[in-house]
Order: structure tokens, then sequence, then C-alpha cells
């Protein structure tokens, strides 16, 4: 096929259409179906659907359920962060880019087929596709943004850019609703064993990710540039972040604004990634079905980012960004404490009504602060954000790790909710010491 060129309107709709097979990853497995289905392996419950045991035993040592799973996120996330250098360095320098990008979906759509076999008997196995699911998903990720400046000019990458997210959130929704479907009416589809289903999503999360994958690879590029891999080339994306780290060290403002994002974006990304197994494990459902609860709270929450997103960026532009992130980390600790009380549904969704008003405001504004941060001069602004999202997978490994620590040894979720809690005060405390108005350096 002769190949399309830069600007393409085909071109940037098939990299796109990349976005409508991958994330379906983050809504069916990370947010969704499987915190609920690993919830309901895990948790041993009486008649009356109290809960008796959360105790998980793995590699001869017994862990809070969801210590387990945040100790196997932070995990993958610290691969994930490694990693990252490795891959940016090569999605520079190398043509063959594509076979990455190909390499990392199949890995990340392969080990969610692979859940289908989770069961406590082979809990390793489960946990190891679960661990392999979100390294294939996040380093896929540094191959199909690199191709952003290849398939697309600067006044176009904004659309493009956008139009990947708003076909991401479609096919996610689309195939979410159809597994819960499937879920709560098994019996129209002839299913005898009401947890098939909930198995087979993850079936159909892997078929659609690769399945529609092709269409993006059929009109992707090879790769713009040719080098051979060598050490040089390998090791170059840990020599851009030293290179960004020293300068960030002479802008006072910068290295001090991303101190706070670091501090503050612990606690949001460790929030985000254990609300659903909070609401599965503390909250009293009675005889409301908790499958169908839990994924309303999600798409709820998805659909406040957006209304919260837009909010933010209007009382940014009037009160300043600074301001406007102290006050979203003030509400943000007032969502922990009022986590930390809640027992029944109701009272989670408005908790998850409240995450989402201020979950897309504060990742939006913090991402558009710091491009706003960054040096007039700076040509590097790929690499500097390349530092912003290794400082944020770290961040990740860390408060994951310290939420399963206060898991385990409390005994309780709610007070690693409430933990959390330090973060957010620490960010408002940092964030005070950032010039209110932003100067360029």
């Amino acid at each position: 096929m002769k190949q399309l060129p830069k600007g393409s309107k085909k071109l940037i709709h098939a990299w796109a259409f990349y976005d409508w097979a991958n994330s379906v990853y983050s809504l069916v497995i990370s947010s969704a179906i499987f915190p609920i289905f690993y919830g309901a392996l895990t948790i041993v419950k009486d008649s009356d659907g109290n809960k008796l045991n959360d105790t998980v035993r793995f590699l001869g040592l017994d862990f809070n359920n969801d210590s387990l799973i945040s100790y196997v996120t932070a995990a993958a996330f610290l691969v994930v962060s490694f990693l990252s250098p490795f891959l940016s360095g090569i999605a520079d320098y190398i043509g063959n880019k594509k076979n990455f990008l190909k390499f990392f979906c199949n890995l990340g759509a392969i080990s969610c087929i692979g859940l289908f076999w989770f069961d406590l008997d082979s809990l390793w196995f489960g946990l190891l596709c679960y661990f392999l699911a979100l390294i294939g998903f996040w380093s896929s990720l540094v191959f199909y943004n690199s191709y952003l400046p290849d398939i697309a000019f600067p006044e176009q990458q904004d659309k493009a850019s956008a139009k990947g997210f708003s076909l991401g959130y479609i096919g996610s929704v689309i195939l979410l609703v159809l597994c819960l479907i499937m879920i709560l009416k098994f019996e129209w589809f002839g299913f005898e064993d009401e947890g098939l289903p909930t198995r087979l999503s993850f079936v159909l999360t892997g078929i659609w990710w690769i399945g529609f994958s092709q269409y993006t690879y059929y009109y992707l590029p090879k790769g713009n540039k040719k080098a051979t891999l060598t050490r040089h080339v390998l090791l170059n994306g840990f020599r851009e972040l030293n290179g960004i780290w020293k300068s960030i060290k002479h802008n006072k403002s910068l290295k001090r604004y991303l101190l706070a994002f670091f501090v503050y974006s612990m606690a949001v990304q460790t929030i985000m990634l254990i609300a659903t197994y909070f609401g599965i494990e503390e909250l009293e459902w009675g005889d409301q079905d908790p499958t169908t609860g839990l994924i309303v709270s999600i798409l709820l929450i998805q659909l406040v980012a957006v209304a919260g997103a837009t909010l933010t960026s209007r009382l940014a532009i009037k009160y300043g960004d600074i301001r406007i992130l102290i006050f979203i980390n003030l509400i943000w600790i007032s969502i922990c404490g009022y986590a930390y009380f809640i027992t029944t549904p109701l009272q989670f969704y408005v908790a998850a009504a409240s995450v989402g008003l201020v979950m897309g405001g504060i990742q939006s504004l913090s991402r558009s602060t710091y491009s706003k941060m960054l040096p007039e001069n700076a040509l590097d602004t790929a690499s500097y954000f390349s530092f912003y999202d290794v400082s944020e997978k770290i961040g990740i490994v860390i408060g994951m790790s310290l939420y399963g620590l206060v898991a385990q040894h409390t005994g309780s979720v709610r007070n690693a909710i409430l933990f959390l809690v330090v973060f957010f005060i620490a960010g408002v405390i940092l964030l005070m010491r950032v010039p209110k108005r932003i100067v360029k350096a």
C-alpha cells in the first residue's frame, strides 16, 4: 500500500483509532470489571454478605487482598518507570517502532485474555497476567504517542490528540456496557455459570485490543528514522532525563512545582487505582447488585471528569493555575475525610461524583501548568514531558506501596485512604511555595 502523506485525515484517524482499541484495558481491567472480579474471588463472606476474611496466601505469605494487588500494581509501574526511558530512546532513533508498538500491544492483550484463568488455585498466573497487561498497555503508549509528530503537523496535533481521547472514551464505554449486559443477563446468552461472562469480558478486552489495532497498523508508517540499536541509543533516554533534571534544578519555580506535583499526584493516582477495590470491600450493598453499582459509579466519574476539566480550566484563567491547584487539593482532602465514613452506595456515588469533578481538573491543570512553566527556548519539550511522566509513575509506585503497607498493617482500607490526606496537605504546602503568577524561565 502507498504510504499516506503526513497530515492526511485518514492517517490521523488511523493513529487515533489505537485509542479506541486500547482504552478498553483502562476501563474494563484497571477500573471496572477486573477489580470487582478480584474482590469477589478474594473476599470470603457469610450468607448475609458480611465480610469474614480478606486474607490471600501468596508465595507462602499472607496478604490483605487489597495490599497484594497494590503491591503488584506498584511493581508493574516500577518496571514501566525504568522501561520508559529505554523505550523513548528507541522510539526516537529506531525506524521500526511499529514492531515495538505491536509487541507491547500483543503482550498486553494476550495477558488480558490470560485473566480468563485467574483463580485462587493459580493465583501466581493470574497476577502475572495482570502485571504483564499493565506493562503492555503503558509501554505501548510510549510508541503510540511518539507517532504524533510523524503523522500530524503541529497545528493538527491538538485536534488529533483530542480525537484519540474521544474515540477511546466511546470505544471503552461500548465494550463495558456490552460486558455488563452479558454479566447481569447471563441467562440471555445461555450461560449456566454466572461467573463465566465476567471471565469472558477479559477475553473480549484482549480480542478488541488486538483486533481494532490492526486498522492502526495498516496505515501507520514503519518509522521515519533508521539507526542501529546500540548501547548509545538504549541509554539515550536516561541521558535526556538527566539533562532535564540538571535544567530543572536551576529553575526554582519549576523545581518547586514539580516537587509539589510529585507529592499530591501520589495520592491522586493511588485513589484512582484503588477506588473500585474500596467500594467492593467497605460498602454495605444490601440487596443492590454491587457490580452494577460500581460500574455506574465509574461511568459517573468519567462523565463528570470532562465537566471538571472544563470548569477547572476556566477558573484557572480567572484566578491563576497555582491558586486553583491549591483549592483542588483542599477539596481532595475533604473527599478523603468523607470517604473514611461512607458505608452506603448512595454515599459512594456522592464521593464518586466529587472525585470525578476534581480528578479531571487536577490532571488537566497539572499538565498544562507544567507546560506553561517550561523554558521558552526549550527545544526538547518531549524530554521534559518524559521526565514529567516518569515522575508521575514513580509517584504511583510509592503511593500504591504505602497504601498496601497501611492496609496490611492496620487491617483497614479506610485507614489507608485517610493516610493519603498527608500527601494532599504536603501538596498544598509545597504549592504555596510556588509563585502564584507563572513566569517562564
